[in-house]
């Protein structure tokens, strides 16, 4: 799923400075045991079929839980499961709910809830971004394309109140691991149908997960509380977490210097060195499944059709020196699209030239620049988008002063609010270059490859290869695991060569964590719940 890190007004951060430092340890005390965590910026939707970005997922899956969550080392765990089975064919999968699963309300939570849950990601109507990763299920890719029109023909049931059974037209063997996705996560459908587009607001929103959301001041907080009926509620040891949108990484390491988060969302990277010298044992580090990268709009000129410019601008960017100089995070760089953490069994494919010195790159890319029609009486001028971030910006910086230094491109850099950039990447119709970074929804490499087929609702660049779509599709349809494997890499061969994306590096996660905090760990996807975290005395 795609990052969010964008910075908030100032005039917001010094309010919201002066209200926390406001509140007095006891005022605290009285709210029991609380968890502040730092969380980019503001989620664009709290609504799990209508959101598509880790800080919003973060918080939904605090709030409600799916059938499975996944473990820090990616692997699946019951959750509002108990149990389940895989058919010898694997097409089918059931799964038994705990006994007695209710809502915050006090309503039954049965099966029919998750039917209802799932179809409602795949239903145009909602038009989900992430419906793509249901076309596994029976009917589930014909009813997204309004193929077939009735919602109860996706390969979803429930026999009894107990019972989920899913229907596969193919064997997905990462399935349980994507279920634990937020778009798997259920909705009251009684809540849904009576407060419609505002049912995720507080005093609407009635859950299933290990809290209730009591507080949502946009720009400002998320607060939600615990939940006396949710089923493991005596190990949760947590009476409140509260959810900050900070998303400048020097405003939100400033704020757990001064005592007011527990856990940062990032560190920034001009504090780097400052922090390994100072705060040593509170500074943690994981390899995270997530390829940063640049994305060209691939449906209109000057990069439709021309992937001899698309090379060229790829072959001049120094990764290393932005890894080395810039990030200093211990960020690996990528020549790939599938990042090497997440997968093990997969071994991901490079690109053909990232062996060359970068002597040579320079010189093959100025040859291809003058082919495309390019050169120093006809220099290229194009429009660099991205997100308002302080280290996507000097990153940006550093790959526009390469290409003017090598084949002198002319680069406008625009920073935008993030959702402006989402639905400016969406509609292809000012874009030119963005910035962008995608973290594995699940351990396999499909989360990378299947975002690239044509139609896919996160394809931003436009990609179209039907040699490509063909490859990905045929591994979906193959049971002889390496034999898939084999065809995902010659598709992200095909991705790569035809130059669709930059590839940039694959971020290694660094966070602060205050020593009084136990029990919390992204996984490399990133998942995190609160739930897991004990507040010791402090």
């Amino acid at each position: 799923m795609p990052l969010n890190r964008a910075i908030l007004a100032m005039g917001a951060v010094v309010a919201l400075f002066a209200a926390d430092l406001s509140m007095t340890e006891a005022a605290r005390a009285d709210d029991g045991i609380v968890l502040r965590r730092g969380n980019a910026t503001e989620p664009e939707s709290l609504d799990p079929a209508r959101s598509d970005t880790v800080n919003a997922a973060r918080i939904q899956e605090d709030l409600l839980e799916g059938l499975i969550t996944l473990d820090p080392d990616n692997h699946p765990r019951p959750a509002a499961a108990e149990s389940w089975t895989i058919s010898p064919d694997g097409l089918t999968y059931s799964f038994t709910l705990r006994s007695g699963l209710v809502w915050s309300d006090g309503s039954p939570l049965t099966a029919e809830d998750f039917v209802y849950s799932i179809r409602r990601a795949v239903d145009p109507a909602i038009a989900s971004t992430y419906a793509y990763m249901l076309f596994p299920i029976v009917n589930a890719e014909e009813i997204v394309k309004g193929q077939i029109k009735d919602l109860a023909k996706l390969g979803v049931e429930a026999p009894d109140p107990r019972t989920l059974r899913i229907h596969l037209k193919r064997p997905t063997p990462y399935l349980l691991a994507e279920m634990a996705h937020h778009n798997f996560l259920p909705v009251n459908r009684a809540n849904v149908e009576k407060f419609g587009m505002s049912f995720t607001q507080p005093g609407n929103l009635v859950s299933n997960g290990a809290f209730v959301l009591s507080e949502w001041t946009p720009q400002a907080r998320i607060v939600m509380v615990k939940n006396p009926k949710y089923w493991d509620a005596a190990n949760v040891h947590i009476d409140k977490v509260i959810f900050y949108p900070i998303s400048s990484p020097n405003e939100e390491f400033n704020r757990y210097r001064a005592g007011e988060l527990d856990i940062t969302y990032i560190v920034p990277n001009s504090q780097i060195d400052f922090i390994k010298k100072t705060m040593p044992a509170e500074l943690q580090s994981e390899p995270q499944f997530e390829l940063n990268y640049l994305g060209f709009n691939l449906t209109k000129p000057p990069f439709a059709g021309n992937p001899k410019l698309r090379q060229a601008l790829s072959m001049v960017i120094d990764r290393e020196a932005i890894t080395g100089k810039l990030m200093r995070d211990g960020s690996p760089v990528a020549y790939s699209v599938v990042p090497p953490a997440g997968d093990p069994a997969y071994t991901p494919t490079k690109i053909s030239w990232s062996s060359l010195p970068m002597a040579e790159r320079i010189a093959k890319a100025k040859a291809l620049y003058a082919e495309a029609g390019y050169g120093p009486d006809h220099p290229l001028s194009i429009e660099f988008r991205l997100q308002t971030d302080e280290d996507a910006r000097k990153v940006a910086i550093a790959v526009a002063s390469m290409w003017q230094t090598a084949l002198g491109v002319k680069t406008s850099i625009i920073n935008e609010e993030f959702k402006v950039l989402v639905a400016h990447r969406h509609e292809k119709q000012v874009l030119q270059v963005f910035y962008d970074a995608w973290v594995g929804d699940y351990p396999d490499a499909s989360t990378f490859l299947d975002m690239f087929i044509s139609g896919s609702g996160e394809n931003d660049p436009g990609y179209a290869n039907p040699k490509y779509d063909a490859l990905i599709a045929e591994a979906a349809g193959t049971a002889d695991q390496a034999h898939r494997r084999s065809l995902l890499q010659q598709a992200e061969g095909i991705l790569l060569e035809d130059n669709a994306i930059i590839p940039t590096y694959n971020r290694v996660e660094l966070y602060l964590v205050k020593p009084y905090i136990k029990g919390y760990r992204p996984n490399p996807c990133s998942y995190t719940y609160s739930k897991d975290v004990t507040v010791l005395p402090h």
